[in-house]
C-alpha cells in the first residue's frame, strides 16, 4: 500500500521520489513509510486548500461587476427565522411587479398556506387563474379555475415567446434565484436598487440599462422598483424602493429554501437530544464500563494442579535414574 501511494505521489510531484533524504534514508521501514504517507496527505490537503482559495479569490476579484454590500437579514442567524409578514408583502410585490416577466414554476399555491396566507386565502388566490386541464371522459380538454395543487402560472408559453417579448433576453425563473446567485439576498437587493447612469465611454445597446452589480454592467431588465411601486395593506409600512426590494428578496429567499425554518428547528432538537445522549453515554462509559475495561485477568493454578505436576515430575526423575 505504501509503495502504491508513493508511486501516485511521484506522478503528482515529480521531485518527490527523487528527494530520498526528505524523510530519512531508511525508506523501507514501517514508521518512516507511515511518516511519508502523512506528509503526502498534508501536501495534497494543502494543495487542494490552496486551489479552492485561488478559485474563490478569482471569483471575488472579478472586475466586470461591483460586489454587493452585505445587509443583516432577519433569517441570517442560526436561530433566526424568516419574516412571514415580509414574505407576504414580497409575494404581493412579485404578483404585481415581477410576475409579468418572471415565473415561479416550482412554487404551488399550496406552498403559500401557513406561510404568507391562510388556506382560504390561498384557495381564493388560486381560483383567480384559469388552468387548461383534461382530457375528460369525452377526451376533450377544458378550462377550470385554479386549485391549491396548481403551480403559479408562467407569463409566457415558452422560452422563444419570452425572448421575443424581451428583445432576445430570457427572464430567468425566480424559484431558486437567491440560492443560484453568489451573494444571495444581498445580490438581488443590490441589483434591484443599483440602477444608475453609465460611466463615460460605456456603450449600451437599445433596450439595455446600466447596473454596476450585474455582470458586464449592461442588463436588459429596466428599473421596475421605485417608490410607491406597490401599495401595502399596512399603512405603517412605507412603500419605499428599498422596502419593496427588501420584501421581494425575503419572499425569494423563502421560495429558494421553503424548509429553512424547519431545518433550523430540527437542528435545535438535534443539539438538545445529542447533548442528552452524549451525557448518558459518558456516564455509562465512565461508571459502568470502567471496571470491565480496567480489569486484568490472571490465571492462578490451583494447589491440586501444582501437586499433581510435582508428582509427575518426581516420577519422571526417578525413571531417569
Amino acid at each position: 500500500m505504501t509503495s502504491k501511494f508513493l508511486k501516485f505521489a511521484s506522478k503528482l510531484l515529480p521531485n518527490f521520489a527523487a528527494s530520498k533524504n526528505l524523510f530519512g534514508a531508511n525508506a523501507g521501514s514501517r514508521g518512516r513509510g507511515r511518516g511519508k504517507l502523512m506528509a503526502l496527505g498534508g501536501v495534497v490537503t494543502g494543495g487542494v486548500g490552496l486551489l479552492l482559495y485561488a478559485l474563490e479569490a478569482s471569483v471575488d476579484a472579478s472586475s466586470d461587476c461591483v460586489h454587493p454590500p452585505k445587509h443583516k437579514w432577519t433569517d441570517s442567524g442560526l436561530l433566526s427565522a424568516l419574516d412571514k409578514e415580509g414574505v407576504r408583502r414580497g409575494y404581493q410585490v412579485y404578483k404585481e411587479v415581477c410576475s409579468s416577466c418572471h415565473s415561479l414554476q416550482y412554487i404551488a399555491y399550496r406552498n403559500l398556506v401557513n406561510v404568507c396566507m391562510t388556506e382560504s386565502e390561498a384557495k381564493a388566490e388560486a381560483e383567480q387563474i384559469t388552468v387548461r386541464d383534461g382530457p375528460n371522459d369525452d377526451g376533450e380538454y377544458f378550462d377550470r379555475p385554479g386549485k391549491l395543487s396548481d403551480y403559479l402560472p408562467a407569463p409566457y408559453e415558452n422560452e422563444e415567446a419570452a425572448r421575443s417579448a424581451n428583445n432576445g433576453a430570457y427572464p430567468p425563473d425566480l424559484s431558486y434565484i437567491v440560492s443560484a446567485r453568489k451573494g444571495g439576498e444581498n445580490y438581488i437587493f443590490a441589483l434591484l436598487t443599483g440602477y444608475c447612469e453609465p460611466p463615460a465611454g460605456f456603450v449600451l445597446q437599445d433596450g439595455q440599462y446600466y447596473n454596476p452589480y450585474f455582470s458586464g454592467g449592461a442588463i436588459s431588465m429596466s428599473q421596475i422598483i421605485s417608490n410607491e411601486s406597490v401599495t401595502y395593506e399596512d399603512p405603517e409600512i412605507s412603500a419605499s424602493a428599498s422596502q419593496i426590494a427588501k420584501d421581494v428578496c425575503t419572499f425569494l429567499k423563502w421560495t429558494s429554501e421553503p424548509e429553512s425554518d424547519e431545518r433550523k428547528k430540527l437542528l435545535i432538537k438535534l443539539v438538545l437530544m445529542s447533548t442528552f445522549l452524549i451525557g448518558i453515554s459518558y456516564y455509562i462509559k465512565r461508571f459502568k464500563w470502567s471496571s470491565l475495561k480496567s480489569r486484568k485477568i490472571i490465571f492462578v493454578p490451583s494447589k491440586g494442579n501444582e501437586s499433581s505436576e510435582g508428582n509427575s515430575n518426581g516420577n519422571g526423575n526417578c525413571g531417569d535414574h
